[in-house]
């Protein structure tokens, strides 16, 4: 059975983008593939989190994960600290990487510019964290977001460096998984780019009712259609790629016919979005109030998830040292 690998950063709730770029294709494949999913607490490191918040953040995205409907029983679902050889791995694959293609990687150039306060190392290697947690599962494919690719053909390329090194074929190149369709990413509600923690345009998955009425009612919107079957504006665009996700073909049908006959009212726009985007995050709203409190059930998936992930990352693990020609006395 091949293996699918992903991870969510445990900088807070986990948000709309999350789940349509992510989390609903991670339900459908529990029963067909090999699944390890992980909560990526070193990950945030890199900005520094307040380590009163750390554990809570993993918790949270934890008992999104849960709430969303992946099964710790079908999947290996694990946070990512838990599992010491994925530190050793990163080591070791930095002896691999070199500073200047990595200094190169859109990412970390983004990142330093927005916080040139905190270029830390760990930033820098960003990229060989990541493909530390795909390669030590020896991962078949990776779901991701459209603006996560260029992570997935570095992986690769650490990948088939490490093999061509020293002469072997252990690490499988892992593709983008997107069953068969265009990567989807998921827009925020500021009027651009896509929908993240840090930039502050999130619906998140356990938002209530009211809360997402106002923050789809504040989205960013122009004065409307000039002209009949005009090219909307990014913003618009924007609000529309969310309506395809979570309404109907007919109602995104009927909204857009409004648009191309400059007939459109933003109002009600934003009130039907609001309606469908309740309807999609409801049912896992309720299920999050419930499994949130309950610490037993929580450490016992983190437990299971622990022993299986270590399971396969010490087998990775071990192979690699004997490659590189580590030995015991």
């Amino acid at each position: 059975m091949q293996t699918v690998l992903s991870g969510i950063r445990s900088t807070g709730n986990l948000h709309l983008g999350n789940y349509y770029g992510a989390l609903r294709n991670f339900i459908k494949m529990q029963d067909q593939y090999n699944c390890y999913f992980f909560v990526a607490d070193y990950h945030s490191l890199t900005t520094h989190p307040d380590p009163k918040m750390l554990h809570e953040n993993v918790k949270n995205v934890l008992t999104e994960y849960l709430a969303a409907g992946l099964d710790p029983e079908k999947s290996t679902l694990y946070v990512q600290s838990d599992i010491p050889e994925i530190s050793e791995l990163y080591l070791l694959l930095n002896m691999h990487a070199y500073m200047g293609e990595l200094a190169k990687t859109p990412s970390f150039k983004e990142k330093a510019r927005k916080q040139p306060e905190n270029v830390n190392a760990g930033l820098l290697t960003y990229p060989v964290l990541q493909a530390a947690d795909i390669l030590i599962h020896r991962a078949d494919f990776v779901p991701v977001g459209k603006d996560q690719e260029q992570h997935i053909e570095l992986t690769r390329k650490f990948g088939r460096r490490f093999n061509n090194f020293y002469g072997v074929e252990f690490f499988p190149e892992p593709q983008a998984f997107n069953f068969g369709t265009n990567l989807i990413k998921i827009p925020g509600l500021d009027g651009s780019g896509k929908m993240g923690k840090s930039e502050g345009n999130c619906i998140y998955l356990k938002d209530d009712p009211k809360t997402i009425e106002k923050k789809v009612k504040r989205a960013l919107t122009d004065q409307g259609p000039t002209e009949h079957n005009q090219e909307k504006p990014e913003c618009i665009e924007n609000l529309f790629t969310i309506l395809r996700v979570v309404s109907t073909p007919e109602v995104v049908g009927y909204f857009e016919e409004k648009w191309n006959t400059c007939e459109i009212r933003y109002g009600d726009l934003k009130k039907q979005l609001a309606e469908d985007i309740i309807a999609v995050t409801s049912p896992i709203r309720e299920r999050i109030l419930a499994i949130e409190n309950d610490n037993d059930y929580l450490h016992k998936v983190a437990k299971l998830g622990a022993e299986k992930a270590r399971e396969s990352a010490s087998k990775t693990l071990n192979a690699v040292r004997e490659i590189m020609g580590f030995k015991a006395f």
